[in-house]
């Protein structure tokens, strides 16, 4: 019997080893100022190192002008085939450029090209101009954008990303800008992994994506370098692997402050790699599957279906996902009318006693309210419930 309880307590011990393991997955050394790793598909923070701390963003500035040009492209206030000029301002712009000069007529789809490949200051205030009218306008639009999409530490002076007082942002905020920038515009991503391009008539000095993890790893797609003096190396990267119980999970890795070219490439690989060996995907629910099915007070129909637009995927510690628990709030009683999209209650997920995510559940159909006669029913069986 002493042996039973003796093995008894080592299976519970090394349980709770496991358990604990499972929680927690330890980040490897990442050789930068700041970074931070999102699980795009499910929404959570992986790893972070001062994410809040204010930084200069360097030529990652570039992804919010894109953010305003691919809203611009969207609502048909310019197009991908029209032509914009070459202003002196852009053409003086000193830094990286894609070489365009005030005799071109250059369309919007090279200079987004230039904007993103080459990382042109050039051509990113041609664009600026194009769709702000002047710089000054933009970067309004830009800090306006900011606040609309929640980034609460980013001030933006320019929008090429030089060296200017108040020029700053966090790590925290560009994966927010980032993933809002692949969610929002999936139609324009393919820019992102453009490995060369050169504008006709322009030195070829210049062609190559400066993404070095573009030429190693066929699963990175994006996003975005950027290099002052003041900020060091940088590099927002994403990669998009398949796996048997989960198609597509996306990662997006922030490095900021890294030491050169090849170091930022290194780390953010070796960040990229770490979050999807240490961390797997789990598909709790499908597009559209019901969640839940509560009773409906005062309905056209008894019961609401709850769940969500898209699949429910959460990150979980590998070998952490027989130890899912999830839990559902909602209020008490549910009264009809219903909206189909209606936010109605939260899944709260949890390992062990760790919470994971909260994802809100929305009114899956539209329930309407009953009649009279159903209304005053159900009013009577509530008041004696």
């Amino acid at each position: 019997m002493n042996r039973f309880f003796k093995s008894l307590a080592a299976c519970v011990l090394a349980a709770a080893a496991a358990l604990a393991h499972a929680q927690a997955p330890q980040p490897p050394e990442i050789a930068a100022k700041a970074y931070l790793l999102v699980d795009v598909t499910s929404g959570q923070t992986l790893a972070a190192r001062d994410p809040d701390a204010p930084v200069e963003p360097a030529s990652l500035t570039k992804l919010m002008t894109q953010y305003l040009v691919f809203d611009a492209l969207r609502a048909k206030k310019i197009s991908l085939e029209q032509t914009l000029p070459v202003s002196l301002r852009a053409w003086k712009m000193p830094g990286s450029r894609m070489f365009i000069d005030p005799k071109m007529q250059v369309p919007v789809d090279d200079l987004i090209k230039g904007m993103i490949v080459q990382s042109g200051n050039d051509a990113t205030v041609a664009l600026a101009e194009g769709v702000g009218g002047t710089v000054e306008h933009f970067v309004q639009l830009m800090n306006d954008q900011a606040k609309a999409l929640g980034l609460k530490n980013t001030s933006y002076k320019n929008p090429e990303g030089l060296t200017e007082p108040g020029h700053t942002t966090t790590a925290r905020d560009l994966a927010t800008l980032s993933a809002r920038l692949m969610n929002d515009f999936p139609e324009y991503l393919h820019y992102y992994s453009i490995r060369k391009y050169r504008y006709p008539g322009t030195p070829a000095s210049n062609d190559s994506n400066r993404n070095l993890l573009l030429q190693r790893d066929p699963t990175v797609d994006g996003l975005k370098t950027g290099h002052t003096a003041a900020a060091g190396y940088c590099l927002v990267a994403t990669a998009k692997r398949d796996f048997p119980n989960l198609k597509g999970r996306r990662l997006l890795s922030v490095v900021l402050g890294a030491a050169s070219e090849s170091a930022r490439a290194n780390e953010s690989q070796k960040l990229l790699n770490w979050g999807f060996t240490a961390y797997e995907g789990l598909k709790l629910f499908d597009a559209n599957q019901p969640v839940a099915t509560p009773k409906v007070w005062k309905g056209q129909a008894s019961e609401l279906k709850l769940g969500r637009g898209e699949p429910i995927v959460v990150a979980v510690p590998a070998g952490g996902a027989s130890q899912i628990k999830t839990e559902i709030a909602r209020p008490e009683p549910l009264v009809a009318p219903f909206k189909q999209g209606q936010a109605v209650a939260t899944l709260k997920i949890r390992l062990g006693e760790q919470q994971l995510a909260e994802v809100p559940l929305v009114a899956l159909e539209t329930v309407e309210e009953a009649g009279f006669l159903g209304r005053a029913w159900d009013a009577m069986r509530l008041w004696i419930k």
